[in-house]
C-alpha cells in the first residue's frame, strides 16, 4: 500500500503495535518511553511515520508554511491579499520564532531533532538506523529550505532545546545563520538521505523518501540558490553546483526506470507506486473511515460547486488562459499555421490547455459522464438586453473558467469529498526543466531543446518540419532560460510552482506590475425573448461546432478582476521578521531590505 499522509495524536507511538498494521494508521500514541520507540524497529518506524504526517506537502504544493502555493499572489487566480496590492509589512509572514507550536516550521523542526536525538541513542542496527535518520534529515531539509526561500539565513538548530531553565532560554536566543551556511546544512541533510535511502520503495513503504527523491530535491534547492533572488552577481560556480545537482538526479532517475508518463492528464490519476513520473508523492486515500480517512479536498473544493458539493475554488484568470501555446508551440498570433483569436480562444491550443482549463461550452467528462458539457455562459432575462442571469446553477464562476487539472473524471457527486488522488510535488517534468535551466545559465542551450522538445512530445504538440516542437531556433541562454520559463508556467499551471519560479528569478515586479488580473465574459446574444433560448439545443450544437455556436450565439468580453494594479514589492524577494520575533530573539535580526542589518545574500 501507499504511505498516506494521516494525523496523529502525538510524538510517541505505543510498543504494542504489531506489523499488520497499516503504516499510518492513527493509534494512541501514548505511555511510551523513548527507549521502547527507538529499540524497535516495528514501532520505531511509526515514530518516522508521524514526521511524514506533520511534513508531507498537501495540493499546490502547500507546506503548511506561512503562504501555500502562491498561486492567488500571481497571475493564475485571483484574490485580494497584500501581496499584489504592494502592502505586506514585516508582520504578513510570521512563520519564525513568533510562537512555540507544533504545526509552525520550527515547532516541526524540534520533533524532527528529537527523533534523530533518540535514533543516535537507539540499539537498532546501524543499516536500520541510518533509514530511519535519512528520512528524517529529508524532512529537516525541506522545513529549511521553506525558511530559508521565505526570509534568508535563518537560525540552524540542529538539536532540541532545552525547555525549562533560564540557562534554556538563553541557550535559545540563536542569532541568524548566513544563507550560504543554511543551505550548506540542507545540502548536508540531503547528502545523507542520497546516501542510506533506496532509489525506489515498494509494497507498504511506497511514498517514503528514496534517494531519487532526495536528489531532485537537491537539485531544486540549489537551483533556487542558484537563480537571482539569492544570486544577483550570476556566479557562475553557483549554477555549476547546481548543474552537478541535477545531472546526478537525472542519472538515479534514469537508472530506476522514472520517466514521462505517456499522458499529461491520466498521470494524475495513475497508481503512484506504477507512475514513473512520481518522485516526491504525498499519497491520499477515499476512506471514509476515522481510522484511515484521508482525502485530498482538492477535487472537491475545485470542481464547479453544482458539480460537487463545495467547489467553484481555484479559478483560472484569463490571463494564464491566453498564455497557452497554438498546437504548433508557437504563441498566440505568432504561429503561421493557426490564427488566433480571443473569440475562439480554444482553438487549435497546446493540448495541455484542454486538460488543465475547462471554458464554456468545452466537453469536459466528469461524474462519470463522457459527455458533460460545461457551461458559463449568462443570458438576458429581459426583452430589452436587461436583467442578465447565469445559466450556472449555483455559485457562478467569477473569472469564467474553472480548473480541470487532476479532477478524476469518474468520482460521483457522492463520492467527491472522498476523492483519493495523490500530490506529486516533484515529478519527473521538473527534473528535466530544472536541468535545462542549470544547463542554459552555463551557455548550453542543447539540454533545453532536447529536454523542453521531450515535454511538449508528451504533451501532444506537433513537432514542425524542424522537429523542434515551435521552440524558435538558434536561441541565445538567455532566450532558452525565458523559454523554459514559459515552459514551466504551462507544464505546472496551477501545481503551486508558478509565484516561487517568478520569485526565485525575481520576475514577480516585472511580470506582475502595473496590470490588473483579468477573467472572461461570455454572454448569450439578445433575441428579445428574455430568456437561455439555447439551453435545449446548445450541446447538439457545440459538438456539431464549437466555434459555429460561438459565432452565432455568444459575445465574448473580458472583464477585469482586480480593482487596483498590482504592485508586488521589492521587499517580498526576502520577507521581514515580525516584531514578535525580534521581542522574543533579542540575537534576532531585522532584514537590511525591511530596515535591519542582516543581509540575506551572505
Amino acid at each position: 500500500m501507499k504511505l498516506f499522509k494521516t494525523i496523529f495524536a502525538a510524538l510517541i507511538v505505543s510498543a504494542l503495535f504489531t506489523n499488520c498494521k497499516k503504516v499510518l494508521d492513527k493509534e494512541d500514541l501514548t505511555h511510551s518511553t523513548p527507549s521502547q520507540v527507538f529499540n524497535d524497529s516495528t514501532v520505531a518506524i511509526l515514530n518516522i511515520n508521524y514526521l511524514y504526517t506533520a511534513n508531507q506537502p498537501g495540493w499546490f504544493g502547500d507546506t503548511g508554511g506561512a503562504i501555500g502555493g502562491g498561486g492567488d499572489k500571481c497571475d493564475e487566480f485571483y484574490s485580494d491579499n497584500a501581496y499584489v496590492k504592494g502592502t505586506v509589512t514585516i508582520e504578513t509572514v510570521g512563520d519564525i520564532g513568533t510562537s512555540v507550536n507544533i504545526s509552525n516550521n520550527y515547532g516541526r523542526i524540534r520533533n524532527i531533532n528529537q527523533t534523530l536525538q533518540d535514533l543516535d541513542a537507539s540499539t537498532l542496527p546501524a543499516g536500520t538506523k541510518n533509514r530511519y535518520k535519512a528520512q528524517a534529515y529529508f524532512w529537516r531539509a525541506f522545513r529549511y529550505f521553506d525558511l530559508v526561500r521565505l526570509y534568508g539565513g535563518v537560525p540552524l538548530v540542529l538539536k532540541p532545546l532545552d525547555a525549562i531553565g533560564q540557562d534554556a532560554k538563553n541557550a535559545a536566543l540563536l542569532p541568524r545563520n548566513k544563507t550560504s551556511e543554511c543551505f550548506k546544512q540542507i545540502v548536508s541533510d540531503l547528502d545523507s538521505c542520497i546516501k542510506y535511502l533506496p532509489a525506489k520503495w515498494s509494497g507498504s513503504d511506497y511514498g517514503r523518501i528514496s534517494s531519487a527523491a532526495a536528489a531532485a530535491f537537491k537539485g531544486r534547492v540549489l537551483l533556487t540558490y542558484a537563480s537571482p533572488q539569492f544570486n544577483p552577481s550570476n556566479d557562475a560556480a553557483r549554477w555549476q553546483t547546481a548543474a552537478d545537482a541535477n545531472d546526478k538526479a537525472m542519472q538515479i532517475l534514469t537508472a530506476n526506470n522514472y520517466g514521462l508518463n505517456p499522458s499529461y492528464d491520466n498521470m494524475w490519476f495513475t497508481e503512484s507506486s506504477s507512475n514513473p513520473e512520481a518522485i516526491l508523492v504525498t499519497g491520499y486515500n477515499t476512506s471514509t473511515t476515522d481510522q484511515n480517512q484521508n482525502n485530498n479536498t482538492y477535487d472537491n473544493a475545485t470542481r464547479p460547486a453544482y458539480l460537487g458539493t463545495k467547489g467553484g475554488s481555484n479559478q483560472p484568470t484569463w490571463d494564464i488562459v491566453k498564455s497557452y501555446p497554438m498546437l504548433d508551440g508557437k504563441a498566440p498570433g505568432a504561429s503561421t499555421k493557426y490564427a488566433y483569436d480571443d473569440s475562439k480562444f480554444f482553438d487549435n491550443r497546446d493540448p495541455r490547455f484542454n486538460k488543465t482549463i475547462a471554458y464554456n461550452g468545452c466537453n469536459w467528462p466528469i461524474n462519470g459522464n463522457t459527455s458533460y458539457r460545461l457551461w458559463t455562459y449568462f443570458y438576458y432575462n429581459k426583452a430589452d438586453g436587461s436583467g442578465v442571469k447565469t445559466t450556472e446553477p449555483a455559485s457562478a464562476t467569477n473569472s469564467g473558467f474553472y480548473l480541470r487539472k487532476a479532477i478524476d473524471p469518474n468520482v460521483s457527486v457522492a463520492n467527491a469529498p472522498y476523492v483519493g488522488t495523490d500530490w506529486m510535488e516533484i515529478r519527473y517534468a521538473e527534473v528535466l526543466l530544472n536541468q535545462a535551466e542549470c544547463a542554459a545559465a552555463l551557455g548550453n542551450v542543447t539540454t533545453g531543446y532536447t529536454n523542453i522538445a521531450a515535454i511538449r512530445k508528451r504533451a501532444g504538440i506537433e513537432a514542425g518540419a524542424d522537429n523542434q516542437y515551435g521552440l524558435d531556433a538558434g536561441m541565445s541562454p538567455d532566450q532558452m532560460i525565458t523559454a523554459i520559463m514559459n515552459e514551466r508556467k504551462i507544464e505546472f499551471a496551477f501545481e503551486g510552482k508558478r509565484y516561487w519560479d517568478l520569485r526565485r528569478r525575481k520576475l514577480l515586479e516585472s511580470t506582475l506590475n502595473g496590470s490588473k488580473r483579468t477573467g472572461l465574459t461570455v454572454t448569450l446574444n439578445n433575441n428579445a425573448s428574455a430568456k437561455d433560448y439555447i439551453t435545449g439545443t446548445r450541446d447538439a450544437s457545440a459538438a456539431a461546432s464549437l466555434d459555429a455556436l460561438y459565432s452565432a450565439s455568444f459575445t465574448v468580453k473580458t472583464k477585469t478582476l482586480d480593482s487596483y494594479n498590482i504592485a508586488v514589492q521589492a521587499g517580498d524577494y526576502f520577507f521581514g521578521i515580525p516584531a514578535a520575533a525580534l521581542l522574543n530573539n533579542v540575537n534576532l535580526q531585522q532584514n537590511n531590505t525591511w530596515g535591519g542589518p542582516f543581509d540575506p545574500l551572505q
